[in-house]
C-alpha cells in the first residue's frame, strides 16, 4: 500500500536554487531537512549561536505546523554546529526548547558552505506522538 507525501517549502532561496523541501510527510512520519538561523522572509540571520539555534528551531516548529505537527513530535535531531566551542552556546537552548521532548541527537562539528551559519538542525517527528496540535 502506497501512502501519501506531502511537501512543505519555507520559501527558503536554498529550496528553490538546490531542489529540496524543508520537509516532507509519509504517513506519519516527517523528515526535516537541515534548517538553519535564518529569517526566511528577510533573508536575516543573528551572528550569535543561540539565536540562529533559536530560529532554526522556530523554522522546524513552523514547517511541522503546516504538515500538521509540532515539536512536540519530534523523536530525532541531528545538531551540527561549526566548531566545538559553538556547541556551549547551542546546547543549552536545545534543553530549554527540547528537554521535555526529549528526541535522539547526534552532534556533529562540519564546514558550512556559507561563513555565516553556526548552527544547522535537521530532524524527524511523528505525528501524534508527542501530544501535538
Amino acid at each position: 500500500m502506497s501512502q501519501k507525501r506531502e511537501s512543505h517549502s519555507s520559501g527558503s532561496h536554498f529550496e528553490r536554487a538546490y531542489g529540496y523541501s524543508r520537509a516532507v510527510r509519509v504517513g506519519e512520519t516527517i523528515h526535516v531537512s537541515g534548517t538553519i538561523g535564518m529569517r526566511y522572509r528577510d533573508r536575516e540571520m543573528s551572528s550569535d549561536p543561540a539565536e540562529q539555534t533559536r530560529q532554526a528551531l522556530r523554522n522546524i516548529d513552523e514547517a511541522l505546523g503546516a504538515l500538521g505537527s509540532a515539536l512536540s513530535d519530534l523523536v530525532q535531531i541531528t545538531t551540527y554546529v561549526d566548531c566545538a566551542e559553538t556547541w556551549a552556546a547551542v546546547g543549552p537552548v536545545l534543553g530549554e526548547a527540547l528537554g521535555d521532548i526529549r528526541p535522539t541527537n547526534a552532534a556533529l562539528v562540519v564546514g558550512f558552505p556559507f561563513p555565516d551559519i553556526r548552527v544547522e538542525i535537521s530532524g524527524m517527528a511523528v505525528r501524534g506522538s508527542g501530544g501535538a496540535r
